[in-house]
C-alpha cells in the first residue's frame, strides 16, 4: 500500500513527541504520522487520543508502529532520550543519550536512507553530530532543532519589553542550545532599526543595553525555570518543530537557526552548532555567514569549542 504524503515519523512518544504530533495534526502539514516508542502501549494510547479528534482537523492517518514506520517518511523527528531533570544541564545528558542514539539511529537507517533526520533530544547539538556520524547521511539532511526555540523566546521577551509585535523583530540566538549560547545584538533590529536605538527612541526606555543583557539571561535560563515549575518544556518546542517541518515540506527557504555541520565558520570546523540557515526540501540548503562583532566571534568560538570538547569525549 502506497504511503500517504507527506509522511512524518516521530521517534519518542513522551511529552515533546506527543505534543509535536498534536501540533502537526492541527497544522495539516502531514497526511501520515507514525509514532514510535519503546513503550508501545504509550504510543498506542497517544495515537488513540489523537485519532479521536481527527474529525475536527485535516484528514490524517495517525498510528503507532515500530522502526519500519520510518520507511518512506519524508522527515524522521527524533525526540526520544533521557529527560533533563531540574538539577541537570543539557550537557549532563550527553553519555546517556549517546548510548540511546547508538540504538535508535541504526534502527532508523535500516528502513530509510532518504528521509531528513530532525534531532530534538538534548544536548541537541552534540546528538545532531552523533546522528550525522552514525547515519552516514549527507550533512544537509541531518538537522538539529538548535536555537530556533531560544530565538523565539528572545523575540517574545523583546516584544514584551519594547511593546511591539514580535513579527517586526529580527534577532537570533546562535551557538550551543545551552549555557554557552549567545544573542547576536549586532544584527538585531526592530522595524529595520537597531534594536537598542528603537527601544531608546520609540519605546522610550532607559538603560536599554543593560536591560537587554538581563533579558537574554532570562531567555537562556527559561528552560530551567519551566522544567522546575512543570517538569518539561513541550508546547513551544512543538511549535518550533512545526515551523521547521513546514519549511522543509513546503520548500519555504526559511532562514532558521538550526543546528548544522559547519566548515570554516570563523575558523571553526567539524561541529554541529546553531547558525541561521536556509531550510527547504533539501534540509539545510546553506548556512548564512553572519557579520559578527569581535566580542560575538569570541563568544561563538567559545561555544563551539565547548561542544567540541564534549564530542571528543564520545566513543563513536
Amino acid at each position: 500500500m502506497e504511503p500517504l504524503k507527506p509522511k512524518i515519523a516521530i521517534i519518542g512518544a513522551g511529552k515533546v513527541g506527543s505534543t509535536f504530533a498534536f501540533s502537526l495534526m492541527i497544522s495539516g502539514l502531514a497526511r501520515e504520522i507514525v509514532l514510535i516508542d519503546k513503550n508501545e502501549s504509550l504510543a498506542i494510547g497517544e495515537c488513540m487520543d489523537l485519532n479521536h479528534g481527527i474529525s475536527f482537523v485535516h484528514p490524517t492517518k495517525i498510528y503507532a508502529g515500530g522502526y519500519e514506520g520510518c520507511k518512506d517518511a519524508d522527515i524522521v523527528v527524533i525526540t526520544a532520550g533521557a529527560n533533563q531533570k531540574p538539577d541537570q544541564t543539557r550537557t549532563d545528558l550527553v553519555h546517556k543519550n549517546v548510548e540511546i542514539f547508538k540504538e535508535i539511529i541504526p534502527s532508523i537507517t535500516r528502513y530509510t536512507t532518504t528521509a531528513i533526520l530532525l534531532v530534538v533530544t538534548n544536548p541537541v547539538d552534540i546528538l545532531t553530530y552523533v546522528t550525522l556520524k552514525l547515519s552516514g547521511f549527507p550533512s544537509n539532511k541531518v538537522i538539529g532543532s538548535g536555537t530556533v526555540l531560544d530565538t523565539a523566546r528572545l523575540k517574545y521577551m523583546i516584544s514584551e519589553y519594547a511593546k511591539v509585535d514580535s513579527a517586526n523583530i529580527h534577532a537570533y540566538i546562535i551557538g550551543e542550545h545551552g549555557d554557552t549560547e549567545l544573542p547576536v545584538w549586532s544584527n538585531a533590529t526592530i522595524g529595520g532599526m537597531d534594536v537598542e536605538k528603537y527601544c531608546s527612541d520609540y519605546a522610550q526606555l532607559g538603560n536599554v543595553k543593560e536591560e537587554l543583557k538581563d533579558l537574554f539571561v532570562k531567555v537562556r535560563n527559561s528552560a530551567y525555570e519551566i522544567i522546575k515549575l512543570k517538569g518539561a518544556t513541550n508546547y513551544s518546542i512543538a511549535l518550533a518543530l512545526v515551523k521547521i517541518t513546514r519549511s522543509i515540506l513546503r520548500n519555504e527557504n526559511s532562514i532558521l537557526p538550526v543546528s548544522t555541520l559547519i566548515t570554516d565558520y570563523y575558523g571553526i570546523n567539524d561541529v554541529c552548532i546553531s547558525i541561521p540557515s536556509i531550510v527547504n526540501k533539501n534540509g539545510v540548503e546553506q548556512y548564512v555567514r553572519l557579520d559578527l562583532s569581535e566580542e560575538e566571534q569570541e563568544l561563538f568560538k567559545h561555544s563551539a569549542n565547548t561542544l567540541k570538547k564534549f564530542i571528543q569525549s564520545i566513543d563513536l
